[in-house]
């Protein structure tokens, strides 16, 4: 099960996350993208959210992503958190706007 959220900014993802953690989530379910790397890397780390990294990705797309574009690294990190194609595609146009996702997931 995942649930998406796209926010403005890290204010309102501080929310997201909050309603995301008082809805049964942990920390370690909680995944935050922002198109900009460094933005995303800052608000992952003020937030204490998850990475999208190796358990998430697998060591070859994990790999790919060295050699892809943003966007389409972002892609890819949203569908390992098992989202479509399709709506990967949505939410990185979300990003391209310089909004972020923050993303709950939980296993089954």
């Amino acid at each position: 099960m995942k649930n998406v959220r796209v926010v403005e900014n890290g204010v309102q993802a501080k929310e997201a996350i909050e309603q995301f953690l008082n809805r049964g989530y942990t920390k370690d379910e909680l995944y935050l993208l922002a198109h900009d790397k460094n933005r995303s890397e800052d608000l992952t780390e003020a937030l204490d959210t998850n990475n999208v990294g190796l358990s998430e990705q697998g060591a070859f797309d994990l790999l790919a992503n060295v050699f892809r574009s943003r966007g389409g690294e972002l892609r890819s990190k949203i569908q390992s958190l098992g989202l479509s194609d399709a709506e990967a595609q949505q939410y990185e146009r979300e990003l391209d706007q310089g909004r972020v996702l923050v993303v709950a997931t939980k296993a089954g």
